[in-house]
């Protein structure tokens, strides 16, 4: 049984929203960062790198004590506001005619260290410790993270009620998705939120492992540093955003490789065919229509790849990914890579870019061949995850992304 606790949210004015939400910290470099952020956009805050020029190391103290003198002027100019008590939140995200309702909440710091709220992927020691940095020199939660949980009747009746008046917040950001949000003001409301989470199982992390980790570790180390450490202290708690499972998409997660590994593409597809049915579609894009079949961008045209049978295995929950079957069939069998973590001759691309930016990238010169593949189901995700897997590296990519700087926790 997962525990939440309402809080008092740092926010934009409602006339300001739309110019303080940014995306988030890892799906811009410094540069894109600089060139999107206007005056009051949480950019300055998330990658404070972007006020000196030349650009600075995001990782130096300079970086970081701009990071924490720029929070404090948002809130002293007003751009950002505490409210006056504890709330819950509403946060829904329209993408292609789909609304997700999501619940901004604080999860507990000890439910991740218990399994309570389970992982699906591994997580880098040193993107742990920046992220740590961040929540400790702010003492805050500056963005949330990105749960799922088993669909609930009584929590939905809620946001049902809520999602019917005027939103707080109503915004359509440049990428042309929707933002949507209210506060959950009735302290019934509040308090039946709060029990109804002691009956769900579990929190799923579905993006934000690094600051899922992060979170837990400063609770951790404040918890053992604090002699006087009573167990209701704020920074035992950090900030999430929790979508029913049902609401959620997953979209496809795409390779793109530098080279054949000294194979022509006629020797590259005579290899593929022995574990493969090859196909040739053409010029125009192809995208996998089912598990277990690939779409692949080589010498400009597409092919489908049908993995024949026998050569994986669908009682193994990871073995039976897709990730999985190309990784060991092409990518380490034929290509020779080895670690999908440290190799360079590998890139990934999120599906939001379309098939064309695969082809681009490999029409330029830039890389040899590209791979589409078909999504992960969220079933998936939480069977690997219950089971205590985890899954291949860049495996699942969620959209929309979660806005930052529609509220933010402080740890104080």
């Amino acid at each position: 049984m997962v525990r939440v606790k309402p809080f008092a949210a740092v926010r934009p004015p409602k006339e300001l929203v739309r110019e303080v939400a940014a995306r988030p910290y890892d799906v811009l470099n410094s540069e894109e960062a600089k060139a999107e952020a206007s005056e009051k956009s949480l950019l300055h805050i998330t990658k404070p790198e972007i006020d000196f020029d030349p650009i600075i190391d995001e990782h130096s103290q300079a970086a970081y004590d701009k990071a924490v003198e720029n929070f404090k002027d948002w809130q002293k100019r007003g751009w950002l506001v505490q409210d006056d008590k504890p709330y819950y939140y509403i946060y829904a995200q329209t993408m292609d005619g789909r609304t997700q309702y999501g619940l901004v909440v604080c999860a507990h710091t000890d439910d991740y260290a218990e399994g309570k709220i389970k992982k699906h992927e591994l997580t880098r020691k040193e993107k742990e410790d920046d992220r740590m940095i961040h929540v400790n020199i702010q003492d805050a939660n500056i963005e949330p993270v990105f749960f799922s949980y088993p669909d609930n009747d009584a929590i939905n009746d809620i946001v049902r009620k809520y999602t019917a008046r005027e939103p707080e917040y109503d915004f359509t950001a440049e990428d042309g998705f929707g933002h949507h949000f209210w506060v959950i003001d009735a302290q019934a409301d509040i308090d039946r939120i709060t029990e109804i989470f002691k009956d769900i199982p579990a929190f799923y992390v579905a993006d934000g492992h690094h600051r899922t980790a992060a979170a837990a570790r400063v609770g951790a180390e404040r918890k053992a540093s604090n002699p006087d450490h009573r167990g209701d202290e704020e920074y035992n708690w950090f900030m999430a955003v929790a979508f029913p499972e049902s609401h959620l998409k997953i979209i496809d997660y795409n390779r793109v490789v530098k080279d054949l590994n000294g194979l022509s593409p006629e020797q590259f597809l005579e290899k593929l065919a022995e574990d493969f049915t090859v196909t040739e579609k053409g010029t125009e894009p192809y995208r996998p229509g089912h598990l277990h079949n690939f779409s692949m961008y080589l010498d400009g045209k597409w092919y489908s790849l049908e993995a024949k049978a026998g050569r994986y295995d669908d009682s193994d929950p990871i073995g039976v990914l897709d990730v999985t079957v190309l990784s060991d069939l092409v990518l380490d069998r034929i290509l020779g890579i080895k670690d999908l973590r440290t190799d360079k001759r590998i890139d990934f691309v999120g599906g939001i870019r379309g098939l064309g930016e695969l082809s681009r990238r490999v029409d330029s010169g830039e890389m040899a061949v590209a791979f589409a593949l078909y999504p992960v189901s969220m079933k998936q995700l939480v069977d690997i995850a219950d089971s205590g897997n985890i899954m291949p590296p860049k495996t699942t990519w969620f959209e929309p992304k979660l806005r930052s700087g529609l509220a933010i926790h402080k740890l104080k």
